[in-house]
């Protein structure tokens, strides 16, 4: 078999892996705080170190491959993060897979970022387009199977194989890359932008651990304020670092074009608003209902499901149809699911999430799709791989800054609930303890109600659950107007006129790595 197919085999198997860890975990959530003891923020910091490491590295695992070589980097990505798989998979507390999680998250950004240069260097001419949709499927199929595959290992085996699976996957995939993968690299590429590195993960690791400690401390935490007054300094820094620099990390004269910064909106919001709240809702159906990993994972498919149906017909609609009329409607959509899955009571059941689950999962097929135009279709050929990079890593940093900020809005409602609930019984002289035991998780390891009276453990289950709910109602509806605001400004923001030639149909179609990206976009 020529050798362009094994690379193309070697990326498909390798993003499987990588994309499978951004849906897998979040089934297994539960049974990783019931392992270790685990708090609310710990579970947080479970998804946000990889979501946080994804961001700070993408662009500088990028230069890097031009600089040493595409295929190097790779199989580099590829060892690291397979180690780091097999370290989430020993674990043996919250600090450990945390740290395992942000390691796996850096094999996974230079994955991901060597990944499209990789089938760009080995596909020319129409086979390229073949390259990409077959690219392009195995992402779709597997954001769609994560959360069903994450619950059928945790329930069927245990959540640590979720984790350990990986292995022998990356041992296939690094020996097809070392013997089958061509190596190639950008003779004129530049050093790596370390003082932008620097900064720009700096500022975002300080707000995002500001974000979070608030959900347990407050706002006026002294620790919360330094970590949120380090993020706003660390940020300044970046910007007057990326300005000084002749070939800076991030090439802010890129967002004098609307569309790109429109595109860059749709990226953060769809992250930072219904993918965030997966984690919470993940919670819900396995603490709140008492659903098993895998009911949890099938009943997830009716979203991801639906998302990879209208993905498909989104494809065939970006030649024809403006890309803001997609994204926008898609943003009205997913808004509109959130504001269906809310209004949800102690009582309610899962079938409630239903509808909102079937009309989010429309929405998000819509954003996706035409989402990697916004960013290479703007631009010159040169610059696509620095577009498509700030693209992909606004998504990260949605994702983690959304999980730490509905995180912190949801513990204190929780907390605001639950005394509330109490302050009209025996308990209220403790109902502030009891109210940060449920938020820091000891009432779903049972250390809370094991401490109550049989009569009162069952106020304080209810009152739990109330807490739950109403926490949950409201990021839900936070999450569907960050929905809505993101839709409204791509309304605003992205012309059709700044797109090329190539995202038009007018003029001859380009070879570039820009027409190879927005194939993958339509595949």
């Amino acid at each position: 078999m020529d050798k362009k197919w094994w690379t193309l085999g070697a990326v498909c198997i390798g993003i499987f892996m990588l994309l499978l860890d951004l849906t897998i975990v979040n089934v297994a959530l539960p049974e990783i705080e019931r392992a270790f003891g685990a708090s609310l923020s710990d579970l947080q910091w479970v998804i946000d170190a990889y979501a946080l490491t994804l961001a700070a590295l993408l662009l500088t695992s990028g230069s890097l491959a031009d600089l040493f070589g595409r295929r190097l980097l790779f199989a580099v990505g590829i060892v690291v993060f397979t180690v780091g798989s097999f370290l989430c998979g020993i674990s043996t507390g919250s600090l450990f897979i945390i740290l395992a999680r942000g390691f796996q998250g850096i094999g996974g950004a230079i994955m991901f970022a060597t990944s499209l240069a990789l089938l760009a260097e080995a596909f020319r001419g129409r086979e390229r387009g073949i390259a990409f949709g077959v690219f392009g499927a195995v992402t779709g199929i597997a954001v769609a199977i994560g959360p069903v595959l994450g619950g059928v290992i945790t329930s069927g085996i245990s959540w640590r194989f979720i984790f350990f699976v990986n292995i022998p996957i990356g041992v296939v995939a690094l020996g097809v890359t070392l013997t089958k993968v061509a190596e190639s690299r950008n003779p004129r590429a530049s050093r790596p932008d370390l003082p932008g590195f620097v900064t720009f993960s700096g500022a975002l690791a300080a707000l995002v651990y500001g974000m979070i400690r608030s959900s347990a401390s407050g706002w006026g935490d002294s620790v919360v304020i330094g970590s949120l007054a380090a993020a706003g300094v660390l940020f300044i820094a970046f910007v007057l670092v990326e300005l000084a620099r002749s070939e800076p990390m991030l090439d802010f004269s890129l967002l004098r074009k609307p569309t790109f910064t429109g595109g860059l909106v749709a990226a953060f919001g769809i992250n930072a608003s219904i993918f965030a709240l997966f984690t919470y809702l993940v919670l819900y159906l396995q603490d709140g209902l008492h659903l098993s990993a895998v009911a949890t994972g099938v009943r997830f498919l009716i979203m991801t499901g639906t998302t990879f149906v209208t993905a498909a017909v989104a494809g065939r609609l970006t030649s024809k149809v403006p890309i803001k009329w997609l994204i926008a409607p898609g943003f009205a959509l997913a808004g509109l699911g959130l504001i269906l899955m809310a209004g949800l009571r102690p009582s309610s059941g899962w079938a409630h999430l239903v509808p909102g689950f079937l009309v989010a999962g429309a929405g998000i097929g819509l954003i996706n799709v035409p989402l990697a135009s916004t960013a290479v279709g703007v631009v010159e050929p040169a610059r696509s791989g620095m577009a498509s990079g700030i693209n992909s890593t606004l998504r990260q940093v949605g994702t983690a800054t959304g999980i730490a900020a509905l995180g912190s809005i949801f513990s204190a409602t929780v907390r605001a609930t639950v005394v509330s609930s109490l302050s009209g019984t025996a308990l209220a002289p403790r109902a502030a303890s009891i109210a940060s035991g449920v938020t820091s998780g000891q009432l779903r390891r049972g250390s809370v109600l094991a401490r109550q009276h049989p009569h009162a453990a069952a106020a304080v289950s209810h009152a739990a659950l109330a807490g739950f709910v109403h926490g949950l109602n409201e990021i839900l509806f936070i999450g569907a107007a960050v929905s809505f605001v993101s839709g409204a400004l791509c309304l605003f923001l992205i012309r059709q006129k700044d797109f090329t030639s190539a995202h038009t149909g007018e003029g001859p179609r380009s070879g570039s790595l820009e027409h190879e990206e927005t194939e993958l976009a339509r595949a």
